[in-house]
């Protein structure tokens, strides 16, 4: 089960379906319409994000090293856009189910992915470069 865990793309669904589930326990359906919108503007930065690290060269597989650093288009206005995406839907997707666990379950999720994977990619992309990295991180915020 270790090597599942390994891909966000895995806790973004154990996070979406706690929220579904929360939906299904107390609906409180408040701003579906938003939600979808989040969902798929999740899902577009998520597509340009991954398309962008393809086209630079790097890999997307977050349990390898990366290959590349990649600081054009979303990744100049955040380090990490396709978790950003991720957070982006996960939040999209409480507001189509239960509103009220995105209090808990977004912030959650980014802590998951933050701890599991975001400092791991760092520590790699700093050894694969670190003054690129450095400069990179002094002007381009973690998140957004």
């Amino acid at each position: 089960m270790g090597r599942v865990l390994d891909y966000p793309p895995v806790w973004l669904a154990i996070f979406a379906g706690a929220a579904w589930a929360a939906g299904r326990l107390w609906s409180l359906p408040v701003a579906p319409d938003a939600g979808r919108a989040l969902v798929l503007a999740g899902l577009a930065l998520m597509g340009a994000s991954g398309w962008v690290m393809l086209r630079g060269g790097a890999t997307v597989d977050p349990t390898r090293p990366p290959t590349a650093l990649v600081t054009r288009g979303p990744y100049r206005l955040s380090r990490n856009p396709i978790y950003l995406a991720d957070a982006v839907i996960l939040t999209g997707l409480c507001l189509i189910w239960q509103p009220v666990a995105a209090l808990v379950l977004v912030p959650g999720f980014v802590a998951v992915i933050g701890r599991r994977f975001i400092r791991r990619e760092e520590a790699w992309l700093r050894a694969r470069d670190a003054r690129g990295f450095d400069a990179w991180a002094a002007r381009t915020r973690r998140w957004l």
